[in-house]
């Protein structure tokens, strides 16, 4: 049992992402979270008929009673998810309550209320199995959403000047802090309980990861209703990627020049490395590496004047690389389980014998090997998201934390680049970068067309947009 806490609440609202945050919360073994505990229209979940030995018309009779066995009767920490429109009776005794633990969850009203219009029209309001899921377009109505808007903000306003009043303070959430699991295991410690998740549960999945642009069918109208309002960022691109830390181990920096490399995985990272070891006349093993944060500070430190890059790739090339070294290869480095994942669910052509691989094969396995990517960036797989096609716009927000490069390389412009960095820390006249081949039985040339390239602009719409990519071929 927590020290500073004896049960917990989540304020949260429809489509929130409260059901995922439950799963995870009740995935630590001290924590119970009883669903919607004071829904006035059934009792904890849409099927349930009691909570704890008390029933839905106990509890509406007496709610306090269902607030006190939450607290007292829970193995472990108890608690519940209240939205706004929940049985009003026992909100003022939650907020009082300093052994109370409040979290509140907030999202982009606009992206909530699309979401709820969705799952309106679906009747989907939870997905399991990212096959099964219905699309549809959210029609927005002005006045609705203004209602909508009116009653989300008055909820927080509640809340907030209620804590205000009682010398409290709330964990806060916000929608896209459900998928960092430092996050969370940030709030199962402020919640005093001594349990971490060591990974989080995906078994619900993102249901409608796409722009707002694609969700909303009177999109023009929606912008028109919405333009004396700020702050809704409609044109913003989804991203349900983990955050990524800043990777210092993988950093490389040159045997005697003062340049460091910062690798996004699956760039031209061996054509980098040669370059840097041919730059200073060494092996490539005489490169710097295995950096932490203070030896990396360490050499900057000793190192004034020093320069440090990264090298993007088109993110189509950049799939196709991944994809034949990570998941089309079978020797060491190669990433077995997920291989056999992608086959059987989303029927890649690959079997341990490659030797009839044909063009063709290779084609609809790199097929579906983009469309696995574009549900994994979009948080409905139950596979991690490595950085081998993590997108690289997310890659260098992590790099920001700890160290910001220099400049950013596009792969196609690295013979001018490169060689100017060199100029930079001293070298008068440094090589030029070569391409170093890779090992792939056909090249992305061979079967590249119009549907791989709108794949992976759906998969990377963040990258193409970020970095001013256009189509590979």
């Amino acid at each position: 049992m927590s020290e500073r806490f004896d049960y917990f609440v989540v304020f949260a609202e429809m489509r929130t992402g409260s059901n995922f945050l439950e799963t995870n919360l009740n995935a630590l073994p001290a924590i119970t979270c009883h669903g919607e505990a004071f829904n006035p229209h059934f009792i904890g979940y849409p099927n349930s008929e009691e909570i704890l030995g008390i029933t839905r018309d106990e509890r509406d009779r007496k709610p306090e009673r269902l607030l006190q066995q939450i607290r007292r009767a829970t193995q472990g920490m108890g608690g519940f998810r209240y939205f706004h429109d929940h049985d009003p009776r026992v909100l003022d005794a939650i907020l009082a309550d300093p052994r109370c633990a409040k979290i509140v969850l907030t999202r982009n009203p606009v992206e909530s209320y699309v979401s709820w219009k969705i799952a309106q029209q679906t009747g989907q309001w939870k997905l399991t199995n990212v096959r099964r899921r219905v699309e549809e377009k959210a029609i927005f109505k002005p006045d609705e959403f203004e209602r909508h808007l009116a009653e989300l903000q008055g909820f927080q306003t509640t809340i907030l000047n209620a804590l205000q009043k009682a010398g409290q303070t709330a964990f806060y959430l916000a929608y896209e802090d459900l998928q960092d699991l430092d996050v969370m295991n940030g709030l199962a410690a402020w919640l005093g309980v001594p349990d971490r998740l060591e990974a989080l549960d995906r078994s619900l999945k993102v249901q409608n990861p796409k722009p707002l642009s694609e969700k909303v069918a009177n999109f023009k109208e929606m912008e028109e209703a919405l333009i004396r309002l700020d702050g809704f960022n409609l044109a913003r691109t989804p991203n349900f990627e983990p955050r990524r830390g800043p990777l210092v181990p993988s950093y490389v920096a040159a045997a005697d020049s003062a340049l460091l490399y910062m690798p996004i995985r699956s760039g031209p990272e061996a054509s980098v490395l040669h370059w840097l070891a041919r730059l200073d006349s060494v092996a490539e093993d005489a490169l710097l590496t295995k950096f932490s944060q203070n030896s990396l500070r360490q050499w900057k430190r000793e190192r004034p004047g020093h320069r440090s890059f990264t090298v993007i790739r088109h993110p189509l090339a950049r799939a196709h690389d991944a994809f034949c070294s990570k998941i089309l290869a079978t020797g060491p480095g190669s990433f077995g389980k997920i291989r056999a994942h992608l086959i059987k669910a989303y029927d890649l052509p690959l079997k341990d014998d490659q030797s009839a691989y044909t063009l063709e094969d290779h084609r609809e396995a790199f097929t579906g090997f983009l469309r696995f990517c574009k549900a994994n960036l979009s948080g409905q797989t139950p596979i991690r998201v490595d950085g081998h096609w993590a997108s690289q716009s997310q890659t260098l927000v992590g790099m920001a934390d700890f160290t910001f490069p220099d400049i950013v390389v596009r792969e196609e412009e690295m013979s001018v680049f490169l060689p100017a960095l060199a100029m930079q820390v001293g070298h008068t006249a440094p090589p030029d970068p070569v391409a170093q081949a890779t090992d792939a039985p056909f090249g992305l040339a061979q079967i590249y067309d119009d549907t791989l390239e709108e794949l992976a602009q759906d998969a990377y719409s963040r990258d193409y947009t970020m970095f001013g990519f256009s189509d590979w071929g």
